[in-house]
């Protein structure tokens, strides 16, 4: 009867043990996190792309560096990690091309334009290109090196209208953020970023703005988390869902 027992406590306890182990292995969801490096002109667009891809796919986390494109290719040039980068230009991704960080072809996935932006109700009454080049106007602009500041200087040199800037930031937000707090009568921002300010700021179109139409590209990068998780994302941003989230942000199609 001893011998009985034994055995059939020994069986109980290899079957409890079988089933914990598929029980852990049918439960256990692999934990990954994506690394994306995205131009500061994509950040409400992509966060909200970021939580719909983490809710396809379960123990995804995707975090995001958003800064100017040009600072983002200094960062990944001194070896900064990250999967995926999404320029707000083709300069700056043919940089990246060049200093060999790609896994992959790049991939246009939107475009942007430029738009005058002032604070609320434009009070320097800021209604043309023109009106950036006029005596006592305080315009900030993107530095040249920035895609926004290299798009500015596209329709300057087209239109011949010549600004003279009071301040050349690093990032379109930065050139907002100056326009929302009073400290310039107006910038030159991206359509995107006047649709997104909502009230904060007042936009004004300008026809020379069609001579500078960023082209928006989107890449894998070398030592990136691996599992085909970089190259999802990418489709997932240039399919239906992600090119949905991206009109309604106010990118037009590439």
């Amino acid at each position: 009867m001893r011998r009985v027992v034994a055995i059939a406590v020994s069986l109980f306890l290899l079957v409890a043990s079988c089933g914990s182990e598929d029980g852990d292995r049918v439960g256990h969801t692999q934990q990954r996190t994506l690394t994306v490096f995205a131009a500061a002109s994509l950040k409400a667009s992509f966060t909200e792309i970021g939580k719909k891809f983490e809710a396809k796919h379960d123990g995804v986390t995707v975090t995001f560096n958003f800064a100017g494109s040009s600072d983002l290719v200094a960062q990944m040039q001194q070896g900064a990690p990250a999967d995926v980068f999404a320029s707000a230009d083709t300069r700056n991704m043919e940089i990246a091309v060049t200093a060999n960080l790609l896994d992959g072809i790049a991939k246009d996935f939107a475009t942007n334009t430029l738009e005058i932006a002032t604070p609320p109700g434009n009070p320097a009454a800021v209604d043309s290109l023109d009106d950036l080049a006029a005596p006592g106007i305080k315009v900030v602009v993107c530095a040249e090196q920035v895609p926004c500041g290299a798009a500015a200087k596209r329709v300057e040199d087209a239109s011949g209208v010549n600004i003279s800037p009071v301040s050349e930031e690093q990032s379109v937000t930065d050139v907002l953020g100056k326009i929302i707090s009073g400290e310039a009568d107006a910038g030159l921002v991206y359509v995107t970023d006047v649709k997104g300010a909502s009230d904060k700021v007042t936009g004004v179109p300008f026809p020379e703005s069609a001579e500078a139409v960023n082209s928006y590209p989107i890449a894998a990068l070398k030592g990136n988390v691996g599992d085909g998780l970089a190259e999802a994302f990418i489709d997932f941003v240039t399919g239906p869902e992600g090119e949905s989230v991206l009109a309604a942000s106010g990118f037009a199609k590439p």
